[in-house]
Order: structure tokens, then sequence, then C-alpha cells
């Protein structure tokens, strides 16, 4: 409903009815329409990023900033919800793009720092450019390939994940190979940070696991 038409325009009870269910039944869990709106986009960062845990879990050279992106850009573009919510899209989002979780959007910038950081330990982003910035030009290079769709000279997601990889690559990353020790640890490490940060998001929104 929220794809078809928008935050504006649907209400308690058209969820209720979808469900099947009373709009008394919806109010005993959430007890505003942004509270219920705003679990919805929840469970959709939370499963992109549970996608990108399996990812490292089956590979763990998932782990290397290139790679990382591109499992996370086919993780977002799939889910219509998620890139709308990620890019504060107004005409789906109503006022929740006027109403930002902090709390949400610390724990995961936190996150992010965290997995720079051991990037940078494992000397596996470039030197002259401090991590703040590597992370900041990364954060800025991935937003821009989910907004630039329509300009995109590659057709379809997997094509766009590819470029934004060996842009990612040539432009963040070092020369240096790291060992499959290092990558072993620099996955079980970002895998621990993912999962403090799935569990966190699943206990402030009430969301069961899958």
């Amino acid at each position: 409903m929220l794809l078809r038409h928008g935050y504006r325009r649907v209400t308690i009870d058209d969820v209720a009815a979808g469900a099947g269910i009373g709009k008394g039944t919806v109010y005993l869990h959430w007890k505003a329409r942004e509270q219920l709106f705003g679990a919805v986009f929840a469970r959709e960062v939370l499963h992109a990023v549970d996608e990108l845990c399996q990812a490292l879990r089956q590979d763990p050279r998932t782990c290397l900033l290139h790679r990382f992106a591109h499992t996370y850009f086919l993780a977002i573009v799939n889910r219509p919800l998620l890139r709308s919510f990620l890019l504060g899209d107004p005409e789906l989002l109503g006022k929740l793009t006027a109403s930002p979780d902090t709390a949400r959007d610390d724990r995961h910038s936190s996150v992010m720092r965290g997995y720079f950081a051991l990037l940078a330990e494992h000397g596996l982003l470039r030197d002259d450019l401090s991590v703040d910035e590597v992370g900041y030009a990364y954060q800025a290079t991935f937003e821009g390939f989910l907004r630039a769709e329509g300009a995109s000279p590659v057709d379809g997601p997997e094509q766009r994940a590819d470029l934004l990889a060996r842009t990612v690559r040539r432009a963040f990353e070092s020369e240096s190979q790291a060992s499959d020790a290092a990558v072993a640890d620099l996955a079980a490490a970002t895998i621990a940070l993912l999962g403090d940060l799935i569990d966190a998001d699943r206990a402030e929104f009430g969301i069961p696991e899958a």
C-alpha cells in the first residue's frame, strides 16, 4: 500500500482491512501510524543488513569494501521501500522524512565508522585520506549511485552494482592484498558489528527474528 499510494493516503483502517484484522488490534502494537510505518521501514533495513551478513558468512571476501558495496547496493535496490526510505522520498514517506530516528541513525553511523576503522587497521584503505574522509566520500558515492538510476549508462541493478564496485575499489581501497586469515578475521568482526546493529534495531522496534 505504501508503494502504491504513499504515506499520506494509507490509513490504519486500510492496514487493518488488508491484514484482515480489526483496527484496535493494530493499535495494540503501534500507538500511532508513524510508529507502524517506522517499524515497516526498520524491518526493510534489517532484512538488507541480514542479507549482507549472510553474504559475509558464505564468502568472507564480501568484507572488502568494493564487495561490501556491491552486495549492500543490490540488497537496497531490490527493496523499493528501503531505497525510498534511505533517499528520503517525500512522496512515499510523508512526514516520516521530517522525523528522523536520531538514535537509530547514530547506531548505523557508528557501525559504519567501526567497519571503516577495521578496514584501515588491516591496511585496506588508501592512506592519503583519513578514515572519516574515506567514509564520507564512500557514502556520498554510494548514495549517488542509488539516486542516479535514470542516468546510468548501464542497464540493470547488477550492472550498476558492478560499476559501483569498480568505482569504490579504484577510489578508496589500497593496493594491499589481504591474506585469507586477515580476511576471515575482518569478516568475523564485520558480522559481529552488523549483528549488534540488528539486535538493537529489533529490540527498539519489537521486530521478531525471521
